[in-house]
């Protein structure tokens, strides 16, 4: 089994920052892309960011220039730095790993539990 716990979610004022980190851990052989999403109430799920394991990027227009997403892949560990926070950004955080358990398996999806991010004055 793999798990996937997030940490970092918290409660802060408009223009602040936090950093989200999220560690994989169970039965894992390697980890191919990984991603956070996010979802506002009322609101779908919505990709915030990915990074391959060589370490390409991408965001989504709403978080540019404002988040930057990196992993650690000794740790198994990704990361989201949000910088400029604004109220839009209040939703909960997930993350997502490609995950491969054993070298007789292919990768399969996991998800962390979410974490709440809250911006507001």
């Amino acid at each position: 089994q793999v798990q996937l716990v997030e940490s970092g979610g918290g409660l802060v004022q408009p223009g602040g920052s936090l950093r989200l980190s999220c560690a994989a851990s169970g039965s894992i052989f390697g980890i191919n892309d990984m991603a956070w999403y996010r979802q506002a109430p009322g609101k779908e799920r919505e990709l915030v960011a990915t990074i391959t394991r060589a370490g390409s990027t991408n965001y989504a227009d709403s978080v540019k220039g404002r988040f930057t997403i990196s992993r650690d892949n000794a740790k198994n560990t990704v990361y989201l730095q949000m910088n400029s926070l604004k109220p839009e950004d209040t939703a909960v955080y997930y993350c997502n790993a490609r995950v491969r358990s054993s070298p007789y398996r292919g990768y399969a999806d996991y998800w962390g539990q979410g974490t709440q991010v809250t911006v507001s004055s």
